[in-house]
């Protein structure tokens, strides 16, 4: 089972990929841990994505379907990927439906937990002393959501003709939401 999970930053996508690896299976497809592995690793392309994060900005769709690619094709991750922030913008999304269709999947489910600024802020900040993120600046994380709302409309609205895609209301518990994607898991 193939699973999109939508949402702006702080809406609690990686907390339900998590969640949803373990009962599922599968592997989390997290665009953010992948750019900040490749920033750990100091390469030319993470230098790229420093710039662009540092700017409130999304990384190129390029740099992000390279490395998604990678994914798509490994045969131990196939038909068992959770994808995590990605695609975020509408060419991302087309470029997803065509390496799936090269390699024979296709995405059985779609989540957007839909959250409002206010709460991503408050979350935000909390996470930002808990877990010590370095992304957690707040004027970045407002620019992020800003774009990100800009940004993901077309590919909400591409998603959201289909069945498989659900809104779910991010500003419930964590258990709320998780019993909600229980349910679509379950069917």
């Amino acid at each position: 089972m193939n699973i999109i999970l939508f949402g702006p930053p702080g809406a609690g996508k990686g907390t339900q990929a998590k969640y949803l690896v373990k009962k599922l299976n599968g592997f989390q497809v997290s665009t953010g841990d992948i750019l900040r592995d490749e920033i750990k690793k100091d390469t030319e392309i993470g230098k790229k994505i420093i710039n662009d994060m540092n700017n409130g900005k999304f990384v190129s769709d390029e740099i992000v379907n390279s490395l998604i690619s990678n994914i798509i094709f490994d045969p131990q991750k196939k038909n068992r990927l959770i994808f995590d922030g990605y695609p975020r913008s509408l060419s991302q999304a087309k470029n997803l439906d065509l390496l799936l269709k090269k390699s024979n999947q296709r995405i059985d489910l779609v989540f957007y937990l839909n959250v409002n600024k206010e709460t991503i802020i408050k979350r935000i900040k909390k996470r930002k002393i808990e877990e010590k993120r370095s992304d957690d600046n707040l004027d970045t994380i407002i620019k992020r959501y800003d774009t990100y709302m800009s940004t993901t409309k077309p590919v909400l609205d591409f998603y959201s003709k289909n069945m498989n895609f659900h809104e779910i209301d991010g500003t419930l518990e964590i258990g709320k939401i998780t019993n909600k994607m229980d349910f679509f898991t379950n069917l």
